[in-house]
């Protein structure tokens, strides 16, 4: 299955873990590792180049560090742009039905802080519901997010194994 990874990091060059999940990710044939604030660092996002990256791929994956309860902005600028009525859903909305989505997040939280009665009272399937509301609206089946918890003391061999346990979720 072809698989587009839109990754959303502003500060991807500081990153150990998105950016390590993207190294390992740009190895697999079958996946195409899109980084959007390095494509579009004044903000400025090319619709139609998007979109039509989007009729590329069968699975469509979404990657970010949890940014106060949801995306960095320049995803949520992409979702607006791209993800346009008479294309993304609406009368003739078509183009994304039947691609499957998903989300893979990472938070300096660890687990604990995603629950009810945690630290942060909600757990990430509650705090992703735009995202999988974004999936039914669009036609796509919206697939468990793959979750790193707790990512700022992790070693350089969990960090390892974390991409290594992407690549094996997205290749299921």
């Amino acid at each position: 299955m072809k698989t587009q990874v839109i990754v959303a990091h502003p500060h991807l060059e500081n990153s150990k873990i998105n950016k390590a999940w993207m190294e390992r990710l740009k190895q697999e044939e079958n996946m195409t590792v899109h980084d959007l604030y390095g494509a579009y660092p004044t903000g400025r996002i090319d619709k139609e180049q998007e979109q039509t990256r989007l009729l590329a791929h069968e699975r469509v994956v979404f990657q970010f560090p949890l940014y106060w309860y949801s995306s960095p902005s320049l995803l949520k600028e992409w979702q607006d742009v791209v993800l346009e009525y008479g294309w993304a859903y609406g009368a003739k909305g078509d183009k994304l039905h039947g691609k499957t989505f998903m989300l893979a997040i990472s938070t300096g939280g660890p687990a604990p802080a995603y629950q009810a009665g945690g630290y942060n009272q909600y757990s990430i399937s509650e705090l992703t519901k735009p995202f999988q509301a974004m999936a039914n609206l669009t036609g796509m089946k919206f697939r468990p997010s793959f979750v790193l918890h707790g990512v700022h003391p992790l070693t350089d061999e969990q960090i390892q194994e974390s991409a290594e346990d992407l690549v094996r979720t997205l290749q299921d």
